[in-house]
Order: C-alpha cells, then sequence, then structure tokens
C-alpha cells in the first residue's frame, strides 16, 4: 500500500533521528571548547590541568568557558515533562535544541533559569551513578594497593619496577621512564627553561 511504513520503521527513524541531532550538538558543544581553549591558550592554567591529566578535561573546559552543551537522561535527549513539551516555558510539539535542554551558555556567563532545570535533571543521574558506583572503585582501589604494595622503582639504567623478589614487572617506570615530579609538559625537567620562562627570557 502507498505511503504505508513497516512495523517499526517510524521508530527506526526517530531513533537515528535523534543519534544524528545528538551528534550534531555534542560537535558543537566540542566546537566551543576549541575556541576557548584557543582564545585561553596553551599557558593558561586550566588548559595545562586538562591537557596534562592532572585535573578536570577538556570537556569540563568547554563547560566552563565554552558551552555546557546537551545534558542527557539514559544517553538520549530530554523527553518527559509536560504534554508534549519538556517545560511549560516552550511552546508544544516544538523539539528544538533550546526546548529539548541544549544549554547554549557556560558556567562562566551563568544560566538561564530554564537551562539550570535541564542540567538539574541530568545531574540527578549522575548524583545516583556516582553513589553507586563508589562502593566498586573503592574495592577495586583496596584491591590494587594489596597487589602492588611490595613494586618499586629500581634505581638502574631504565627505572624498572621490581617486585620483592627483583622480578621485573615494568621495564620503564611509566612506560617512558619519565617521573610527573620531575617533568614538564610530558618532557624531563629542563632548569634553563624554567629560568628563561621565569625572568623572561627567549624560549
Amino acid at each position: 500500500m502507498e505511503g504505508s511504513t513497516r512495523p517499526g520503521q517510524e521508530e527506526l527513524h526517530t531513533k537515528l533521528s535523534s543519534e544524528n541531532i545528538l551528534t550534531i550538538l555534542d560537535a558543537a558543544k566540542a566546537e566551543t571548547g576549541n575556541v576557548a581553549k584557543a582564545q585561553l591558550g596553551d599557558d593558561n592554567s586550566a588548559v595545562l590541568m586538562a591537557t596534562s591529566g592532572a585535573r578536570g578535561s577538556m570537556d569540563n573546559l568547554a563547560m566552563m568557558a565554552g558551552s555546557i552543551g546537551q545534558p542527557k537522561v539514559r544517553g538520549k535527549r530530554l523527553e518527559r515533562g509536560y504534554q508534549d513539551r519538556v517545560l511549560s516555558h516552550f511552546p508544544r510539539k516544538v523539539k528544538g535544541s533550546k526546548e529539548k535542554g541544549f544549554v547554549s551558555s557556560s558556567f562562566k556567563r551563568g544560566l538561564e533559569p530554564t537551562e539550570f532545570f535541564m542540567l538539574s535533571v541530568s545531574g540527578r543521574e549522575s548524583l545516583v551513578d556516582t553513589a553507586v558506583r563508589t562502593s566498586k572503585s573503592g574495592y577495586m582501589q583496596r584491591r590494587l594497593i594489596n597487589a602492588m604494595d611490595d613494586l618499586k622503582v629500581s634505581n638502574d639504567t631504565k627505572a624498572s619496577v621490581r617486585n620483592t623478589a627483583n622480578r621485573i614487572i615494568q621495564f620503564e617506570y611509566g612506560e617512558d621512564g619519565t617521573d610527573p615530579a620531575r617533568s614538564r609538559k610530558g618532557s624531563p625537567f629542563d632548569v634553563d627553561q624554567v629560568l628563561n620562562d621565569a625572568l623572561g627570557g627567549a624560549n
């Protein structure tokens, strides 16, 4: 019959459309993060923490200075709420990015009331997930501590990691032999470079 659809075809089309929309919105958020990083520069403290892996990530930087992006509940855009709309602040049957929860503001700029509510919805899921995972991660940490409490870094040329029986666990500490406490941006510590930076000399 002309114009008819097979069972489940419309549902599949809706699912694919939602996934495509999420991909576009996530790409938009990532782009705002790239713009923020370019404007802040590589010497910015937040950028250094994110790129070095010390704390946070580029995703956190994007939310702070770029755009928070699309809040998700169970991996999907916000659906439940009032009839034909998530909040009563929006017209019915409008499925735009903002109406479905996209937060274009950043934490630095501040959120609008509707954006704050949308973000709080997805925040509940993260809160519960954190509470559930804490016990699992704590137990895993305890097991790792017990498994590695007899490992040490040897004083050889490669700084190999060995156990109390002198068996090699890792040929080179951290796979590259670099001590994070004595390195800068992943490279061995250069005193001359630090002095030049501090005194305003040439790089």
